[in-house]
């Protein structure tokens, strides 16, 4: 009876140090969240008052944009702005409250104005054309912006794996000199502004992220991820490396920076490639029926003129 009861009092002591164990880490773990939205609400309240003072205020919209903005949170905004809109949006540039706001009024007015005035331009008013208007006309109207924002995500995409070698050259040319990775970044955000106006942006953003207590890393994890790049991840991984251990990195940046134009020329030549297999079928439509006519055009009308000739 004495060991049952020993028993059953040591599985209740340990139930209770693993219970007082786990609240301390779920406390723990949530006082990290809590600050962690703290200092991402710091930032985005910076990052939307940032460009305030560079884009001349505009009534209609700055008011159409705060009544709309209460409609984010609630399930009908949250599902009108998604996690994957809001990631499109974040490659964009425009992931703030005033671009989602945007993005969001967008889906509800062309989802409602679509079929309004696709049923009114209608001469026949049947179910069938009620029926095909909602459809197509709703399915427009929510999915227009998102391929809208695509396109320009797109071009986002290209334009930064453009500027990366510029920002590598200039990376380690300033290294080269003696400049720290803060200095670097510093020269490269103020002074490339126009030349890299993608990767200058982000830099922009990282920087006020580091400055507001972030780490060198949680900074730059936006960059890293938001266009899906290995070699933008790569030379990423290379600032957080050199900002932690130090280290010459001239020569990692030159091999990293001849890797990135080995890849482009074969990126081109296989561009070229798939160019030239268009052509030939473009010159066999266009050419080919003129190559026929030159070359048998003769031949061809002989046998006629002999086979007429024969006829009568």
């Amino acid at each position: 009876m004495n060991k049952d009861l020993l028993f059953i009092a040591s599985i209740v002591l340990l139930a209770c140090a693993a219970a007082l164990l786990g609240s301390a880490l779920l406390r723990r773990v949530w006082d990290m969240m809590h600050s962690e939205r703290s200092l991402n609400r710091r930032i985005d309240t910076q990052e939307r008052s940032q460009p305030a003072a560079a884009v001349p205020p505009q009534r209609w919209l700055d008011r159409l944009t705060t009544h709309g903005a209460r409609w984010l949170d609630t399930p009908l905004g949250r599902h009108l702005v998604a996690l994957e809109d809001r990631r499109l949006l974040d490659q964009c540039g425009v992931n703030n409250v005033r671009g989602q706001t945007i993005f969001f009024l967008m889906r509800v007015v062309l989802g409602i104005g679509l079929p309004v005035i696709g049923w009114s331009l209608l001469e026949e008013h049947s179910l069938r054309n009620l029926a095909l208007v909602l459809f197509f006309g709703f399915g427009v109207g929510y999915m227009g912006p998102k391929w809208a924002m695509q396109r320009v995500a797109a071009d986002r995409r290209r334009q930064a794996a453009e500027e990366l070698p510029l920002l590598i050259d200039l990376l380690r040319l300033l290294q080269g000199i003696g400049m720290s990775i803060d200095q670097s970044l510093h020269i490269v955000e103020n002074e490339f502004a126009s030349t890299m106006p993608v990767l200058n942006r982000e830099l922009r953003f990282a920087s006020q992220q580091y400055a507001n207590g972030r780490s060198r890393e949680q900074s730059l994890k936006r960059l890293a991820t938001i266009f899906d790049n290995e070699d933008i991840h790569a030379i990423t991984r290379l600032i957080i490396q050199v900002d932690q251990y130090g280290g010459a990195v001239q020569q990692p940046l030159q091999q990293f920076s001849d890797r990135i134009r080995e890849q482009r020329k074969l990126d081109m030549k296989e561009q070229v490639g798939k160019l030239t297999v268009k052509m030939t079928g473009v010159m066999v439509l266009t050419l080919l029926p003129a190559l026929l006519i030159i070359t048998g055009g003769s031949g061809f009308l002989a046998i006629v003129r002999t086979l007429s000739s024969m006829g009568n």
